[in-house]
């Protein structure tokens, strides 16, 4: 195993301590803090003397410059909770966590204020978000160009919503909050026209639940998105349960016609996080329902104790190395930071299925 050093702008250090997903583009790799409204793009800057490569050079893209957001950029308490990016055919792919959150009690309050804030949910309608943003070559390096295409937003969500708001599985978590096992999007994937979310909550009785979609452009504003019809009951999605070790899915990524899964828990606790392959799972041609046994474990992720959570994974390649994963943190821990502004990612050295 070897590392990649992250290194941000000082006006950006806080994204080192929360990334949530990461994508790479030639001799870019993109990332994001599911705390913030931006995404931030590091490039290729060589190996370090350790033999480990650096990328720096960062660069940060507001969201709002991009896509239509309901919350305002300079609002309170506010943030997209991107969870996901992919990168297809010229676009670059953001999915927030689509989940409701809970308040948390602060140590500088009273115990009685504390338990009250226990008891307010309350949504964030950035987070509901999907979109497409395309990407151009300036200078040879990949940029966003506005504008983007999206679901619209609204208050309590979008159209992938309002669809699974009699889903018989998923209807009763829809109003929990994600990190009580409700219902919470933490990984993505695009497959020619098929978008797949991977959900960290809920697992139903050890089946962790994969949403596959299809995001159409609106014949009369290329800045919308509509869901088609895929389900086998002329839903907008189709689903897929899988038997991850109790585990909920914290990211994904495509290698060849395999999905790679990032597992983890899905209640906020440390560990066990690993990597699974389903074969086959980038072209399922129906509803899925895959049992452990035909899951490989092709890595299993290290975790800290109250820190170094997984949280991003994405095929990396880098000059003739064969083909690796990269995995990326939230709440990194020390051993992880380099100086001021510089954090690791992990690389794992994986096969394909059966070579």
């Amino acid at each position: 195993m070897k590392a990649v050093h992250f290194t941000f702008a000082p006006s950006a250090l806080e994204c080192r301590d929360a990334l949530s997903a990461i994508v790479q583009i030639g001799d870019t790799l993109w990332v994001a803090n599911d705390e913030s409204i931006h995404l931030e793009r590091l490039s290729y800057q060589g190996s370090e003397a350790d033999g480990n490569p650096l990328y720096a050079a960062h660069t940060r893209f507001a969201l709002h410059d991009y896509l239509s957001l309901p919350v305002a950029a300079d609002a309170d308490d506010n943030e997209v909770d991107v969870e996901g990016l992919a990168y297809h055919d010229g676009y670059l792919w953001v999915v927030g966590s689509h989940s409701l959150k809970r308040k948390k009690p602060q140590s500088d309050k009273s115990t009685e204020k504390g338990i009250e804030r226990l008891v307010r949910i309350v949504p964030d309608p950035n987070r509901y978000l999907i979109a497409r943003i395309p990407l151009n070559a300036v200078d040879g390096v990949p940029t966003l160009q506005a504008s983007g295409a999206q679901l619209p937003l609204h208050t309590n969500g979008n159209a992938l919503m309002e669809a699974l708001h009699d889903d018989p599985h998923l209807k009763p978590f829809l109003k929990i909050p994600g990190k009580d096992n409700g219902f919470d999007v933490e990984g993505l994937a695009v497959i020619g026209k098929r978008l797949f979310l991977g959900l960290r909550g809920p697992v139903l009785r050890g089946w962790a639940v994969l949403l596959e979609i299809e995001c159409v452009e609106d014949d009369g504003d290329p800045t919308v998105l509509k869901l088609a019809r895929i389900g086998e009951e002329d839903r907008p999605y189709r689903k897929h349960f899988l038997q991850l070790d109790g585990l909920g899915i914290r990211d994904l990524c495509v290698q060849g016609e395999d999905l790679l899964i990032l597992a983890g828990p899905t209640m906020s606790l440390d560990g066990p996080v690993r990597v699974y392959r389903w074969q086959g799972g980038a072209k399922p041609d129906a509803e899925s329902l895959i049992p452990r046994v035909v899951l490989e474990v092709v890595a299993d992720i290290p975790h800290g104790h109250g820190n170094d959570h997984a949280e991003g994974l994405c095929l990396f390649t880098q000059g003739n190395d064969a083909t690796a994963l990269l995995v990326v943190y939230d709440n990194a821990a020390a051993g992880r930071k380099r100086g001021e502004d510089g954090v690791l990612g992990d690389v794992f050295t994986i096969l394909r299925h059966g070579i």
